[in-house]
């Protein structure tokens, strides 16, 4: 598998882990545009009134993929996750998480970022 095809792949475990804790995915690979310096979010999703914005990170353990989200990164993901409640017209409550999928673990990090 190519690097790209194991990104699908923990996103897809990553949204199948969500739904089973109760969430309903809302968006998936969310982009804002080209060349405006706003990052791709891998998973929104929602139960009951909070939304999720959701970085999904595939590596061979968990410290190596939280490190794996610089400083500069989480504030484009921040600046899209804007965006996208801006053009949602959402009103509830909204968190940031962090998923790493690990050959052997899946770690939820809530308000990670």
């Amino acid at each position: 598998m190519t690097t790209y095809q194991t990104g699908l792949f923990a996103e897809f475990v990553a949204r199948m882990y969500l739904r089973l804790h109760g969430f309903r995915i809302v968006r998936r690979r969310y982009t804002t545009g080209r060349n405006t310096g706003r990052a791709e979010i891998d998973i929104i999703a929602r139960r009951g009134n909070l939304m999720i914005f959701v970085e999904v990170k595939k590596r061979c353990d968990i410290p190596t993929g939280l490190d794996a989200i610089t400083y500069r990164q989480s504030g484009r993901l921040r600046r899209a996750a804007e965006t996208f409640i801006a053009c949602s017209g959402w009103t509830g409550d909204a968190r940031f998480d962090i998923i790493v999928v690990t050959p052997h673990n899946i770690k939820w990090i809530r308000a990670g970022i």
